[in-house]
């Protein structure tokens, strides 16, 4: 198949992409820790039938302050600890530990940035941009350690395409869609292709790779092709695949 990539990318990374995407929740909100809690919680809520979970992220989404919000367990209302269905495969009780966890990294950093430069300042280069992989093992290992299970993945062995896809809204610059905001604290370089089926089928398609299932592993290999095209920015390759579905 000879497709055009970065066409491709250009063609969908534009303002029009936001209309029915989970990103579009984040645009909704005002104040950066305000942001970056809006897409955390989006992002993990991001699978299976958009129709079924844009509604779920939506009754989550708040017009005031998330830092309250957490801290005085606000969400309860919404998703007590009781084994009702929330949404899929995720219970009440889940996402009631998942904003529980959510709280107590605000609660100790102030923010989720604060909680990236926490990671960084402990890092053997500390004064250096942090990894998307080393945040995505960061992030995975405080909800594994913060009496969170099923809703973040426990460590960096699979895709973890959700916190892949939150990494690259908030460390892309200069793009209609993503925010950027730690930019500054992780390298763009380094960020991970969001790998699910979709995208894993459509790469195989396209000769990118090989690889049967989704795992980090692959998603790294994916993105490595990816940097081939973007030396600086492989995510943006996202945009790509995700045109070239539309598109066909």
């Amino acid at each position: 198949m000879n497709y055009n990539l970065p066409s491709l990318a250009s063609k969908y990374e534009h303002t029009d992409f936001l209309n029915g995407d989970p990103s579009w929740f984040m645009h909704q909100v005002e104040g950066d820790t305000n942001r970056e809690i809006m897409a955390f919680i989006a992002s993990t809520i991001s699978y299976g039938s958009r129709k079924q979970f844009l509604p779920k992220i939506d009754s989550l989404r708040i017009n005031g302050d998330y830092v309250k919000w957490l801290k005085n367990k606000d969400y309860e209302k919404i998703v007590p600890h009781t084994d009702e269905c929330f949404y899929r495969l995720y219970t009440k009780a889940m996402m009631n530990d998942f904003l529980n966890a959510l709280a107590q990294m605000i609660e100790q950093y102030g923010s989720m940035r604060g909680f990236i430069i926490n990671v960084k300042e402990k890092s053997p280069k500390p004064t250096e941009k942090l990894s998307a992989l080393d945040a995505v093992k960061a992030i995975t290992s405080w909800f594994a350690t913060h009496g969170s299970i099923g809703v973040i993945p426990k460590d960096a062995t699979s895709s973890c395409k959700r916190v892949c896809m939150f990494l690259r809204w908030m460390v892309r610059d200069n793009s209609p869609v993503d925010l950027g905001l730690w930019s500054d604290l992780i390298d763009k370089s380094t960020l991970i292709i969001p790998m699910d089926t979709h995208v894993l089928q459509e790469a195989e398609r396209l000769g990118l790779i090989t690889s049967k299932c989704t795992s980090m592993s692959a998603a790294m290999k994916l993105t490595q092709k990816l940097r081939e095209i973007w030396p600086d920015d492989p995510t943006k390759g996202d945009f790509a695949l995700f045109g070239l579905g539309v598109d066909k």
